[in-house]
């Protein structure tokens, strides 16, 4: 899980995040964290939606690498 500090971050510095939930890269979602508590995390996309997300899921900056997930 993602720690508040993680997300404070992200959310000070308006960086891009990349949340990956699965292994395949179409189900990422991409966008700049607004706001959260302590199950989930809202993400405003380029299209300026907003959704919400689990913080289980990996968090990492957009610009980095994606990790391989397996379940």
């Amino acid at each position: 899980m993602i720690s508040e500090d993680q997300l404070n971050d992200y959310r000070v510095s308006g960086e891009t995040v990349r949340v990956v939930r699965d292994n395949l890269e179409s189900n990422d979602v991409q966008g700049i964290v607004v706001a959260w508590d302590d199950s989930c995390v809202m993400i405003r996309k380029k299209s300026r939606r907003v959704v919400k997300l689990s913080r289980e899921y990996v968090y990492i900056a957009a610009t980095e690498e994606r990790p391989s997930i397996v379940n």
